[in-house]
């Protein structure tokens, strides 16, 4: 059993694969609380970090829509996060017993999250995982709380970069397109816009806009594909909603709500209009949606022909266009220092998430001149660490593809890319060479370890 100096543990509330979450009581003043606990006996770095983050970030936010923190204590080797005890449930369970949610009691709940979101703009924050199960609802009151600001950020903007689907940050059916970090995109306020489009069409269809048990789908669903409308799941939808809906949820920012003022006004709409008369005229929304930040749109301009020449290439060695037997191409792209051309070859990203792909990248430097190969060694270092963060039964599939090809010679690039023993394991020592011969091995084995990578059901592109 649990046992916290200073608290009296009532009951366990919710359970997670990292949480665990008590309702008690604190001695010294007889206040109802709710206390979040790590389920690992001995937390990683970045577990006791979300904590810390947490804490942090909740304590300065003096919200109404805000579960208030009261302290971070102590708690063997991680801590106890100490909440206001809000006596709700999340909209995760509502959604599983009750379904999808009635159109008034879905503007109650919507207006509510809509003003929390405006006042975490007001204060720079943002969530970064928006979704039903981090909204808590009181069953008598209605109201209506955010939890959960573990990896909330502090910051304007944020790089998302390339990882594996099993290790991206926040929860993967909610996810903004820019989240994933394969939309050549930053990542902003807008992002919990989205995730909130999400949600908005969770509660009122009693289902995700994507579902796929394969995480890479999920991705390529998030920035490419569009979702079922909501009125043909729920007929009993107003046509507007569901146009605030597919705004929310749109691919690029600058085509979102850019405020959640603009969107509460309209969810205000709706509301007066549904309980003035029990029906929802169409008005053009979006009409006070004026953002009070200059926010220069990420879009590529002039650059189609040149995207275009990409995508084709993309498409002709992957084996989407039968047009040629060669199975690998290589473009130059030219251009001098800070004219784009890294954003030009960020825009493959989707077709190579279509495919299952890999995308890595490497950089020759001045400080690195004296190393061979330094630039294809880093992007191979970004290779293992995609790898990496895949699943242990896909890991054991690598490995055995990667030790057939290598033989008792792994430990050659071992030494090149030490993270590659995380994969395959202890080598055993190789028999020394001198001058080209070691060369020559070398350059055999680092073909046969590329060629691992380089299938039609996972094509590598190395930029």
């Amino acid at each position: 059993m649990v046992k916290l100096t200073g608290y009296q543990i009532l009951e366990e509330i919710h359970t997670s694969r990292r949480t665990v979450v008590y309702r008690a009581i604190r001695e010294k003043d007889q206040k109802p609380v709710v206390i979040k606990l790590l389920q690992n006996e001995y937390p990683t770095f970045n577990e006791l970090a979300h904590f810390r983050n947490q804490y942090t970030i909740t304590k300065n936010l003096h919200l109404p829509g805000i579960i208030k923190t009261y302290s971070l204590e102590n708690y063997h080797n991680g801590y106890a996060l100490v909440m206001e005890d809000f006596n709700g449930i999340s909209l995760a369970e509502a959604i599983a017993t009750q379904g999808n949610f009635s159109i008034g009691e879905f503007l109650a709940i919507a207006m509510q999250i809509a003003a929390t979101l405006e006042g975490l703009y007001r204060h720079h924050v943002i969530h970064k995982d928006i979704k039903p199960a981090n909204i808590l609802i009181n069953p008598t009151t209605k109201q209506v709380r955010l939890i959960d600001f573990s990896i909330a950020s502090c910051l304007s903007r944020e790089t998302q970069a390339i990882a594996s689907a099993n290790v991206l940050e926040g929860t993967l059916a909610y996810l903004s397109p820019e989240q994933t970090g394969r939309m050549n995109r930053l990542i902003d306020y807008r992002t919990d816009l989205y995730s909130l489009g999400v949600t908005f069409y969770e509660l009122l269809t009693g289902q995700l806009p994507f579902t796929s048990n394969d995480p890479m789908e999920l991705v390529h669903c998030h920035i490419a594909k569009h979702p079922p409308s909501v009125q043909s799941i729920n007929s009993a939808v107003p046509l507007v909603i569901c146009e605030i809906i597919t705004k929310l949820m749109a691919k690029n920012a600058e085509d979102r709500y850019q405020t959640a003022h603009g969107l509460k006004y309209d969810l205000e709409n709706c509301w007066r209009q549904w309980q003035e008369t029990g029906k929802i005229d169409s008005f053009k929304i979006g009409q006070q949606d004026i953002c009070d930040r200059l926010t220069i749109p990420e879009k590529l301009y002039g650059r189609q022909q040149e995207v275009k020449t990409l995508l084709s290439a993309f498409e002709r060695f992957s084996g989407q266009k039968q047009t040629t037997t060669n199975k690998s191409e290589i473009l130059l792209i030219a251009g001098v220092s800070g004219i784009g051309k890294t954003a030009v070859v960020n825009e493959v990203h989707k077709p190579i998430v279509r495919q299952r792909g890999y995308f890595i990248k490497g950089k020759f430097d001045q400080f690195g001149r004296n190393i061979p190969l330094s630039a294809f060694l880093q992007a191979f270092r970004d290779l293992i660490g995609q790898l990496l963060s895949e699943t242990n039964a896909q890991l054991w599939v690598w490995k055995t593809k990667i030790l057939n090809a290598l033989g008792d010679n792994g430990q050659v690039l071992v030494e090149m890319i030490p993270e590659l023993e995380y994969i395959i394991g202890k080598q055993p020592p190789i028999p020394e060479l001198s001058g080209i011969a070691a060369q020559n091995r070398f350059n055999l084995l680092l073909q046969k370890f590329i060629q691992v990578f380089t299938t039609k059901e996972h094509p590598l592109v190395i930029f």
